[in-house]
């Protein structure tokens, strides 16, 4: 069997997968676990992967870490970054977010 070694052509740049795609479905899937995610420790380790994705514009991001930190962290500071990210993610139209927006604000 021959495997074929790939030209090295100036011009092409590797494509490579962001890993934003990867913690983000690891950070939902720790979230939306029914054992896993009522873990305070589960759910500090999702914030931290969804994070970044939220800072890059990702929408699903924004709405489940502002979720997050309205719902689970006890300052008023990080409650206001929260609600911050589900505006942005209300903004870009994400219907979770405008429904948690929506109990937030009644």
């Amino acid at each position: 069997m021959k495997f074929r070694t790939p030209s090295s052509s100036p011009t092409k740049t590797p494509a490579v997968a962001p890993p934003k795609r990867f913690s983000m479905r690891v950070a939902e899937w720790l979230l939306d676990s029914p054992r896993l995610g009522e873990h305070p420790n589960v759910k500090h380790l999702a914030g931290r992967l969804l994070k970044q994705p939220a800072r890059e514009g990702v929408v699903a991001a924004q709405s489940r870490l502002g979720q997050l930190m309205c719902r689970e962290c006890g300052n008023a500071r990080d409650r206001r970054i929260g609600q911050d990210l589900l505006r942005q993610a209300a903004r870009a139209g994400d219907l979770r977010a405008q429904r948690e927006l929506g109990l937030l604000e009644d």
